[in-house]
């Protein structure tokens, strides 16, 4: 069984591992070791790329290692993305590891607020796969993560105001191909107070969702950090062509993980390999 590229990793050079300095997550070699471990053949490091101008937080959503870029009004100040910095480390990975083809990528928080921002700070032409990511929501005149929003709005409403927007992530001529977690909210669901979460709840907002993406001609991540059977069997239905595997990696440990289960569930739905494991699964 051959694995699909892995299209969604991350190494230190994305601000929420801690940076370069950092041992709190894995480098950049030893995910590149760790692929090679366990044979699989290619992966895209998709740094973030986040551009907000207004993103607050709570404290208790930052972890230790990148505690220090919340001020003290709850602004998150990221880091300048080190873009020779990865390309350095890009070339000293494809050359200690031959047998594995490593992708440049980004993941791009929110372009379809921050492209014009972002072609003022790099070429993005110069990367290989760009995924698309809504991570933050508009609140009160700023922006906040759903785990934030969660604190201050009804758990069903966050979850709805989230997929209500993914039209507009995918409305423009953005550059990127693949939409990333379209389960990210749920990530942050509250069970403590609110019970298990029940995805059919909101499955007319999923699949309104999807149908934004599926005519948009981009793919949609089965993002392996959670693998719901549901997420591809709506994407088959609302007229997805075209999937990409990524496990969302901070960590070379959980390199690829669950993707022969993501293979398995998608194949079922008539997706399928390309000739190279970097292609798009369609169908």
């Amino acid at each position: 069984m051959t694995l699909p590229a892995d299209s969604h990793v991350h190494s230190e050079f994305s601000w929420d591992t801690g940076g370069p300095t950092s041992s709190a997550r894995g480098t950049m070699e030893a995910t590149c070791a760790r692929a090679v471990r366990i044979g699989l053949p290619a992966l895209f490091f998709t740094e973030h790329l986040d551009l907000e101008d207004a993103w607050f937080s709570d404290p208790e959503d930052f972890g230790d290692h990148e505690s220090h870029l919340l001020g003290d009004d709850g602004i998150v100040a990221i880091p300048r993305f080190d873009v020779d910095g990865y390309f350095e480390s890009i070339d000293r990975c494809r050359a200690t590891f031959p047998q594995l083809r490593i992708g440049t990528g980004l993941e791009f928080g929110q372009p379809h607020l921050r492209t014009g921002a972002a072609r003022q700070q790099l070429d993005l032409s110069r990367f290989d796969r760009i995924i698309g990511s809504l991570h933050t929501l508009e609140f009160e005149g700023r922006r906040a993560e759903p785990n934030t929003l969660f604190r201050r709005l009804p758990a069903d409403e966050v979850i709805r105001r989230y997929l209500a927007e993914v039209p507009a992530l995918v409305a423009g001529d953005e550059p990127f191909e693949v939409v990333t977690h379209l389960d990210y909210a749920l990530r942050y669901w509250p069970e403590e107070q609110e019970g298990p979460v029940d995805p059919r709840a909101v499955e007319e907002e999923f699949r309104a969702a999807m149908r934004a993406i599926a005519r948009s001609g981009r793919a949609l991540e089965m993002n392996t950090r959670r693998l719901w059977p549901w997420m591809a069997q709506w994407w088959s239905e609302e007229g997805g062509r075209s999937i990409s595997f990524g496990s969302d990696s901070h960590a070379p440990h959980s390199l690829a993980h669950g993707f022969p289960e993501a293979m398995a569930m998608v194949e079922s739905l008539g997706f399928r390999a390309g000739s190279d494991p970097r292609d798009l699964w369609r169908r």
